[in-house]
């Protein structure tokens, strides 16, 4: 076993682990300037930069670039304001009759040293919308970006080394072995999104230290679309919300569950909304993005060509150009159960879609998998919301749109079991880099006080009562 001693990270783990008293013990005020100074990063000093650094790993457009992954921080940091105050008070809670005499509350306190792995696909919404709420925790942080988006994690490097000392938010860039080394050192929690075949190394290495995890990871979440909905919504909807990002999204819808009289029309609305969106040809469109790199490009061509090869039906798209990382936006039929498009997340711009003719069919579909991170239900009959609803179980989702859950501070953002362990977003962040520590304070003798040692025949009456009526 490797010495923590002699581990390339301990030195920086060291000073936060000794500065996180200091650290912790910050006022919501001195929190708010360290979220300020974030803010004015990404709205003003570093927002070009972040705009010209997706652009080069992902060809993303500027605008999807401040819609997709500055807004979202900014709004984080904007809740987090407004409600930091509150969320730091002692919150009193009541106190039973049997311990009269005292009072209780929790108080959230930070958890300490906190590690965030976060991933490639959005790579500035996803390791700085979690810094927010461990900054707002009042922890210190040590932060490794993905390897894969390297433009991003520079420019990331250069924010986090400008606004903030080392020994309350660190940032490492590198390959996996940077992970590796640092998954040894005894955190107080981690965070980390990915897919869930990494969310478990990190569990396994976080068993050895008893630390606490948020698992932000994925599956493949369903979209259902019975023949009450506005189809021509649902689609318009379903294509902005899967070919954002070049559907590298873990909340994208993954695949289509559609009631089988609408499959013609589908096909239709699909492929004029895609004319409409990216032009008659997408590969020249400045609104589509690419994918991360040769590897997931081979990946997701791979599944076309399997596709292919089993007899699945394109009916639009299909088409790739290695050299760009392009990837036509894909609609896929009749695709085989046991392909890779049908058991893997997919992560890329291919949709494949399975007919239904009763409502049980998708909800039978959809518990037979593991459970989605999201779930999206296109409907206008309550009576089969419901039902869906009662009948299956998912981290988060919409009726009638998609990905707009995750934009809502209000609401807890994650999985659950297979897609993710915890929750995220305005206060279910801020809880979740936060030990809620239960308190009592004593003012007067309690009846507890009358039932010491030694045990007489009063006492035994005075417990006799108190386990009948308290």
């Amino acid at each position: 076993m490797e010495d923590i001693h002699t581990n390339p990270y301990y030195g920086i783990f060291n000073r936060q682990k000794t500065n996180q008293f200091k650290v912790g013990n910050t006022t919501y005020k001195e929190r708010i300037k360290k979220l300020d100074a974030l803010m004015v990063a990404l709205e003003v000093d570093y927002k070009q930069k972040i705009r010209e650094a997706m652009y080069a790993d992902f060809k993303k457009p500027y605008l999807e670039t401040d819609l997709t992954e500055i807004y979202p921080v900014l709004t984080e940091i904007r809740f987090a304001k407004s409600n930091l105050k509150s969320w730091m008070k002692k919150q009193k809670v009541d106190t039973p009759l049997s311990l009269l005499g005292a009072s209780s509350y929790i108080v959230y306190e930070p958890k300490g040293v906190c590690l965030l792995i976060s991933p490639w696909n959005f790579p500035i919404n996803l390791t700085f919308g979690p810094l927010v709420s461990a900054i707002a925790a009042g922890n210190t942080i040590i932060i490794k970006p993905s390897e894969m988006t390297p433009n991003a994690s520079k420019v990331m490097a250069e924010i986090v080394s400008a606004l903030y000392k080392e020994d309350e938010v660190a940032l490492f860039e590198g390959e996996v072995e940077v992970s590796e080394h640092l998954l040894k050192l005894p955190f107080n929690h981690i965070f980390f999104t990915g897919s869930p075949q990494v969310g478990k190394i990190v569990m396994k290495a976080a068993s050895k230290h008893l630390t606490s995890v948020t698992l932000e990871l994925g599956g493949k979440s369903p979209t259902i679309i019975d023949d009450s909905a506005n189809l021509e919504k649902a689609v318009e909807k379903i294509i902005f919300g899967k070919f954002t990002n070049a559907g590298q999204t873990c909340i994208a819808p993954d695949y289509i569950l559609l009631q089988e009289n609408l499959k013609e029309q589908f096909t239709t609305l699909f492929k004029s909304k895609i004319k409409q969106f990216y032009t008659d040809q997408v590969a020249l469109s400045d609104s589509y993005s690419r994918i991360v790199n040769a590897k997931h490009f081979e990946r997701l061509t791979g599944y076309i060509a399997e596709a292919k090869i089993n007899g699945s039906t394109i009916v639009s798209g299909g088409a790739s150009d290695g050299k760009d990382h392009f990837i036509e936006p894909t609609l896929v039929f009749d695709v085989p159960e046991d392909s890779k498009l049908m058991q893997d997340e997919i992560f890329g711009p291919i949709l494949p879609v399975k007919t239904f003719s009763t409502l049980q069919e998708p909800v039978d579909y959809i518990n037979s998998k593991e459970k989605p991170l999201a779930l999206y239900i296109y409907s206008k009959s309550d009576k089969n919301i419901d039902f869906i609803m009662s009948n299956t179980r998912a981290g988060s989702g919409c009726i009638n749109h998609n990905l707009l859950q995750f934009l809502n501070h209000n609401l807890p953002f994650g999985g659950s079991n297979n897609s993710g362990l915890g929750k995220s977003h305005g206060f279910f962040g801020f809880e979740a880099f936060s030990n809620k520590r239960g308190m009592m304070k004593q003012h007067t003798m309690g009846a507890t006080d009358l039932l010491t040692p030694p045990y007489t025949n009063f006492k035994q009456k005075l417990i006799d009562f108190t386990l009948k009526w308290f």
